[in-house]
């Protein structure tokens, strides 16, 4: 266009192939090209729907008339193109969300692992996260079907036309090859197998191989018990474990703890049976809860192993109701023992450090109360606490691969204390600690007439060894005094090279 042509349309060529084109070049002929052809009929100018003459067939003198095209929607409006995907990675599902980093501010052992109240609605059921809405890619709608004459910019309409046309005439030319090469295979690589074709496996009915996750599973599962707990302070789900056929369970203290000052507590059984339970006893400190199961007679006890014979390493499998996932089995080994851990307690004190079973299986908030069980099938340990990093962004976070459980050794003799007499016993040495800044536990205050006080330590000694236990800190030396039972005798090793014998005490445990 230049300022001499200011109408567009006086200086544009019209498109050889359109109506106008092809009257030019009649118009335009050599007059021998008259006499060569026959005199032809006078023609009458074409419909006004027939924007554009069929294509006339090289080998046949019909016209070619394209594969009818099956009906398509007339498109909305102007084609939007798809929106321009973050420079991270294209993300089908919906928009893309950067990964959140969470700050490394520090570490702590999580109170617990039942399931606190505040994450269920009503009924005590957990909250779940609908999953985000699957949006579909956009596709481009179609702006012109073949043959369809477009106003303006007639050769890009052509273009368009023979583009869909190649494409049809292809896709006859490529099912034709296809089918030549799968008829030349059948000859030429002999029978085609397909799965499809064969008879399905045998069922797996055999019993399950003693020492698999498979046969220990098959073993405890019936008696595992899923805890509902609702009190007047909140509302919650835990685990534990049969250990009577009568009904009596043994579960972690705070799971149950809502429920002590008046509240309900409901148990449900693997076969889906329900049942009230109430407390039989409970040590806040050593973080061990007995409840019964009322109207029951004929449940599944465990079988009770032992904790002082573990090897760091050997396989352990984990039960519980993780977010009431009920008869949940994960497997991992022993981490590693005698893990100082500040767990059970309402406030996390000194006062509830439990000499703690470390492993890897996954244990998550409502696995707490139940059972950690070697491969013969027998209870080592209760589910009780996780480690979970500082700043995570939640109050309460899932597992990392770092879980601990109390000793069975330590909670089957407060669980059986429980039963006997509905209070448990606290092992003691009599005297409150503190971490020595060159290591060890240094003692503080010896408390009068107590055992400490009788094996002759005093304000200012520090213990480095218990038996042949090493003490590097204040909460190692609690932790190694609650693996015994009160009168046990230990000798101390005190950091002058002293060697002290003491006989451990006992003192009841308060519950409220």
């Amino acid at each position: 266009m230049t300022e001499n042509n200011p109408d567009p349309a006086a200086g544009r060529q019209p498109s050889p192939w359109s109506a106008e084109g092809v009257e030019r070049q009649q118009d335009q002929r050599p007059a021998d090209a008259d006499v060569a052809q026959p005199e032809a009929a006078p023609q009458q100018p074409p419909p006004a729907a027939e924007a554009e003459k069929p294509v006339e067939s090289a080998e046949t003198s019909e016209a070619y008339q394209p594969p009818p095209m099956p009906p398509q929607a007339e498109p909305s409006g102007a084609y939007q193109p798809p929106p321009v995907e973050p420079s991270g990675g294209y993300e089908p599902s919906g928009a893309y969300e950067a990964p959140r980093q969470y700050p490394r501010t520090g570490e702590q052992v999580l109170f617990g692992s039942a399931v606190s109240g505040h994450q269920y609605g009503p009924g005590g059921t957990a909250q779940y996260q609908v999953p985000p809405q699957q949006h579909a890619i956009p596709v481009p709608p179609q702006q012109m079907r073949v043959g369809a004459r477009e106003p303006e910019h007639r050769a890009g309409g052509l273009i368009a036309g023979v583009t869909v046309l190649a494409l049809i005439v292809g896709g006859a030319a490529g099912s034709v090859g296809g089918y030549l090469v799968a008829d030349s295979n059948k000859g030429s690589s002999g029978p085609v197998t397909n799965s499809f074709d064969t008879s399905p496996t045998a069922s797996n009915s055999a019993n399950p191989a003693p020492g698999t996750v498979e046969g220990v599973a098959a073993k405890l599962l019936p008696s595992l018990v899923e805890l509902q707990v609702r009190g007047q302070t909140g509302a919650g789900e835990g685990s534990g474990f049969v250990i009577s056929s009568d009904g009596l369970i043994v579960t972690n203290n705070h799971v149950v703890a809502d429920a002590a000052s008046g509240g309900d507590i409901v148990a449900v059984f693997q076969n889906g049976t329900t049942a009230k339970a109430t407390i039989v006893g409970r040590d806040p400190t050593s973080d061990v809860a007995v409840v019964r199961a009322q109207g029951q007679t004929s449940l599944h006890p465990v079988t009770l192993g032992r904790s002082d014979d573990l090897k760091v390493g050997q396989g352990v499998v984990a039960f519980g109701s993780p977010y009431e996932l009920s008869g949940t089995v994960t497997s991992g080994i022993v981490s590693s023992l005698h893990r100082p851990t500040r767990a059970g307690g309402d406030d996390g004190s000194q006062q509830t450090v439990m000499d703690a079973i470390q492993t890897d299986a996954a244990i998550n908030p409502g696995n707490s109360g139940g059972p950690l069980v070697n491969m013969q099938g027998q209870v080592i340990g209760i589910n009780s606490a996780i480690y979970t990093p500082s700043g995570a962004g939640q109050q309460q976070g899932g597992s990392v691969g770092i879980g601990f459980a109390i000793p069975i050794d330590q909670a089957r003799r407060t669980a059986d204390e429980i039963v006997k007499t509905g209070k448990a016993t606290q092992t003691v040495l009599g005297v409150t600690v503190t971490d020595a800044p060159t290591g060890g536990a240094s003692i503080r205050d010896v408390t009068a007439n107590g055992p400490g006080a009788k094996a002759g330590l005093s304000s200012g000694d520090i213990v480095v060894q218990l038996d042949d236990r090493k003490i590097d800190t204040s909460d190692a030396l609690v932790a190694a005094v609650r693996s015994h039972a009160p009168g046990d005798k230990v000798k101390l090793k005190l950091s002058n090279g002293h060697t002290v014998e003491v006989t451990l005490g006992g003192q009841p445990v308060p519950t409220n």
